[in-house]
Parts: C-alpha cells; sequence; structure tokens
C-alpha cells in the first residue's frame, strides 16, 4: 500500500486530506508543521509528500528542499491559495511535481496522488535497473584468474574514474564491449548514458548522421533535426566498437571530437559542446593499417592514450572451468534447469578445443548443451558436435614429418605465405590470422625476402593444411613442429635439430622455451 504524507498548519484542511486520500486506498500520514513532516518522513519513508506552501516555522520550499536532498526522495506536491501561485511556481523549479490551487478539489486531488505515485514508481525502478546494470558490470563479476584478465582488471580500476580515452584490441568474442561497459558503470558517468555503436555494421552513408545527427535541409529526405549520438550520450560514455572499419572522412571528424570535444551536426553552421567519454574498440591491427595509409596515424595515438589488450580463449585456457561454470548457472537460471555438472570428458574437450570464436562461442556451446540435455549431468555426446564441426586444430596440426626432414625456416616461409594468400595479401589480416603483432610478422616477410610472386618451396608442397578462418597461433604451430620432431625421432635431440635442419643449440633455445616435455 502506497504511504502518503499530509503536511498543513490548518487542522481542519489535514483531517479532511486524510480522510480523502484514507478512502482512496492509501496509507495517510499526517504533519501539523514541516519538522514534524521530517521526522515521520524518516520513519515511514512516504511515497508522496503533499504539504502546504505557506507554514509557520519551516515553511514547503524549506521542506521540499530538505527532502529532495535524500538518496530515495518522496515525490512531493505543493498546495498553495491563489495569491500564492508564483511561489509554488518557484517550489516545481526547485523540484516539486505539480502544485494544486486551494480551495482543493476532491478529484483532482486524487488524479495528482496517482500521477505522483506513478513518478515514484518509475523513478524507483530506474534506480532498480541502474543498480542491476551496475552489479552486472562491476568489476568484481569480471570472470578470470589468469595473468591477462588480472592485469586487465587492474587497469580498469585505474582508469574507470577519468576521462581518458581507451582503446580496447581483441579478437571477436573476447568482451570488448563487457569491458567498456565495465570501465563505465564504475565511473563517474555510472548514471548517464552509455552507447555502443558498431562502426562496421553501419554503411558509410549513413554512420557520419548517427554519431553527429543533421539538421532539416541536409540531404534528401532529411525533413527534420535529428540529434547525433554523441550529442545524445552527453556526459556519458560512447562506445566506438570496430574503429578499424571508419571511413576516412569520419575519421577525420572523430578526431576533431576528441581535440576540440565538440561536434557539428550535418548541414549545421553552429559546433555544439559535448562532454562524452571516448572507448574504442577493435579486432585489428590499427597499427599495421596505419603503416598501410588505412587508418590516420594522428587518431591512433588520440584512441590509444590507455591501451587494454584482451586474450582470446586459447591463451587463458585456465580460465575455462571458471566461465564454464558461470555460464551453466546463468543458463539454469534462464531455461529454469537443474544441471548440476559437466563431466571430466566434456570438460577436458573444452580445455582442448582451439575457440577461434573465443567466450562468445563459448558461450553458446553452453547455451546449447543446457537448452537440449535432459540429466542433470551435460556430457561428451551433448557438445561434441559444436567442438568437432569445422575445428580448426585437426586441420592444421595433423600433419606427418616426412623421413627425410625438413628445414624449420622453409616451414615457417611456407606458413607466411599460407596466411598471406588466404588473407588476399593484406599483411597486416596476415598477421592476425597468425597470432603476430604486424611488426613481427613483416620483419620476417622481409627478412626471408619473401614476396606474393614466390614459388612455392618443396616444404610448403609437402605440407598440405589450410589455415583456418579463425586464425592460429604461430607459436603454437612451432611447439607442435619441434614436439614432432622428437617423438619422430624418439627424443633425442641431435637427431630432431637435424631433422629440421637447425642447431642442437637452436633446437634446445626453442623446447626449453616452451617448457616442452617428454609426455
Amino acid at each position: 500500500m502506497a504511504v502518503i504524507l499530509v503536511v498543513d498548519d490548518e487542522p481542519l484542511q489535514r483531517d479532511i486530506l486524510k480522510i480523502i486520500l484514507t478512502d482512496a486506498g492509501y496509507e495517510t500520514l499526517a504533519a501539523s508543521s514541516g519538522e514534524e513532516a521530517l521526522k515521520l518522513t524518516r520513519t515511514y519513508n512516504p511515497d508522496v509528500v503533499l504539504t502546504d506552501l505557506k507554514m509557520k516555522g519551516m515553511d514547503g520550499i524549506e521542506l521540499l528542499e530538505r527532502l529532495t536532498g535524500r538518496e530515495e526522495a518522496p515525490t512531493v506536491l505543493i498546495m498553495t491559495a491563489f495569491g500564492t501561485i508564483d511561489s509554488a511556481v518557484e517550489a516545481m523549479k526547485k523540484g516539486a511535481f505539480d502544485y494544486m490551487t486551494k480551495p482543493l478539489n476532491k478529484d483532482v486531488v486524487i488524479m495528482t496522488v496517482q500521477r505522483a505515485l506513478e513518478r515514484t514508481e518509475l523513478l524507483r525502478k530506474n534506480l532498480e535497473l541502474q543498480q542491476a546494470l551496475m552489479d552486472k558490470f562491476k568489476i568484481e563479476g569480471i570472470v578470470g584468474k589468469c595473468k591477462a584478465v588480472q592485469d586487465v582488471i587492474r587497469i580498469i580500476k585505474k582508469v574507470s574514474n577519468s576521462s581518458t580515452t581507451i582503446l580496447i584490441l581483441g579478437e571477436s568474442g573476447t568482451g570488448k564491449e563487457l569491458i567498456a561497459r565495465a570501465i563505465h558503470f564504475n565511473s563517474q558517468r555510472a548514471a548517464k548514458s552509455f552507447t555502443a555503436i558498431n562502426c562496421a555494421a553501419i554503411p558509410e552513408t549513413l554512420l557520419e548522421s548517427e554519431l553527429f545527427g543533421y539538421e532539416p535541409g541536409a540531404f534528401t529526405g532529411a525533413s527534420s533535426r535529428k540529434i547525433g549520438l554523441f550529442e545524445a550520450t552527453n556526459g556519458g560514455t560512447i562506445l566506438l566498437d570496430e574503429v578499424g572499419d571508419l571511413p576516412p572522412m569520419t575519421q577525420s571528424k572523430i578526431l576533431r571530437v576528441l581535440q576540440e570535444r565538440e561536434v557539428r551536426r550535418l548541414g549545421g553552421r553552429d559546433s555544439i559542446k559535448i562532454d562524452v567519454r571516448i572507448i574504442a574498440a577493435t579486432n585489428k591491427d590499427l597499427e599495421g593499417q596505419m603503416h598501410e595509409n588505412k587508418f590516420r596515424e594522428d587518431l591512433f595515438y588520440r584512441l590509444k592514450v590507455v591501451t587494454i589488450e584482451l586474450p582470446p580463449l586459447r591463451e587463458r585456457r585456465e580460465d575455462i572451468p571458471e566461465l564454464v561454470q558461470y555460464f551453466l548457472q546463468k543458463y539454469n537460471r534462464e531455461f529454469g534447469k537443474r544441471i548440476k555438472r559437466i563431466d571430466g570428458q566434456a570438460t577436458k574437450a573444452m580445455a582442448d578445443f582451439h575457440w577461434p570464436g573465443n567466450i562468445r562461442q563459448l558461450q553458446s556451446v553452453i547455451e546449447k548443451a543446457v537448452l537440449m540435455c535432459d540429466a542433470d549431468t551435460i556430457s561428451i555426446q551433448d557438445i561434441r558436435d559444436e567442438l568437432t564441426s569445422g575445428s580448426p586444430q585437426k586441420e592444421i596440426f595433423d600433419f606427418e614429418l616426412p623421413d627425410e626432414g625438413l628445414s624449420f625456416e622453409e616451414f615457417e616461409k611456407a606458413v607466411l605465405k599460407k596466411a598471406m594468400k588466404k588473407t588476399d595479401h593484406v599483411a597486416a589480416r596476415a598477421a592476425k590470422l597468425l597470432g603476430m603483432t604486424y611488426k613481427t610478422f613483416w620483419y620476417r616477410w622481409e627478412k626471408f625476402n619473401l614476396d606474393e610472386s614466390s614459388a612455392d618451396n618443396p616444404e610448403e608442397l609437402l605440407l598440405d593444411f589450410e589455415i583456418p578462418s579463425g586464425g592460429v597461433n604461430f607459436e603454437d604451430l612451432e611447439k607442435a613442429l619441434i614436439k614432432k620432431a622428437m617423438v619422430k625421432t624418439n627424443y633425442v635431440v641431435s637427431k630432431a635439430s637435424r631433422l629440421l635442419g637447425m642447431s642442437e643449440k637452436a633446437f634446445r633455445s626453442r623446447w626449453e622455451k616452451y617448457g616442452l616435455s617428454q609426455t
């Protein structure tokens, strides 16, 4: 039952209002002064306060000011005589919801109180939703104990309360938007808007109007003014996802926003000052694109004031069991299931899988398994199809070393060339495909003096495999090759090194670098 507090120093008026509101089904309290009203609000926390404007001692304006400073303030209605309407209007400017003139009409009172209660309910629901969002994206809720994830959490804690521009790097599905939201909801901007826009998903002709808005007549069909996302997010945070796909003209306008903190609508003459924190995210190698003149150098350095690199799931395998349990609980609640666990064989299969789609793919696998499983335990049969269909591990690692061996250097050349061929000879994409930085890839490419027309070498013809679209870590390939050489030579280092055309010292160095064992 809603609680209404009536405040009036006239006993007759106070009693009449109490009877009207009690008969309407509300729990009604009464106070004869502002001071008494404050005491009652601390005890009963009313939903609506209906107060007279002119009272002895603390008047309605002072009471309003004292109430609006509280964390869960009630909605305040002002009662006033006809001659003091100007004062009532002033009260509304200070936060009162509405005012009523005396003599009061019963129906008007009930209707106004109902509207005030609707506002109170909306405000409370809004606060609950905001709290739920903050709880969902609190830093403590980020799943992961590996060093790379803990480093990310440490950076978030340091930068959240600043307005510094942040660049989030990571493959698709690693949780870039989740990290951006965590930064926003743990900052001083948490109560303001968070807006995410996928720069790759919007056609170039529409992207600028979405970001900056437009004036009437700016282009055919622009019949009215539209506020852009930068303006709409004023005071909050905007995430420019897939920022590497921004067209050149838009890049220059984003740079102006970062430098001048202002935007200009399409077709407009005036610049509009804004206060927006910009977080950019991408799965591309922006540094490589910069060297290829596909991304502005000045914008790149403006965006990467603070850089957060999210590791792919295959590089944080120790976190997979915890992530699995998190998604298991999530979809148990969502689907009303009571699945207790995932058996050992299924857990091992997930730990060994390459996960080209990263956490998003893992989430999808668990969601489907929970939905389809009829027992209380998810087994390997429930997930086998998801882990074997298109699995890159088997395709690229399942090759045999020829008895006569092969040159490790030529093998490396073959892999680099396959990556370039797979990406239509775009070096930045080829580097990403092999889990390398652009600089590392290009250094190796030039070191071997490779070019797009290089003839196939014997090793490339012997190793008949394809690099998967999801990519593969080159170091994993290197480890696999060294391990295969040891297995083929019964773990005799001198023979294994000769099999790969390497010095024994170089072979041992790599073996120890990767911490390989004879198991």
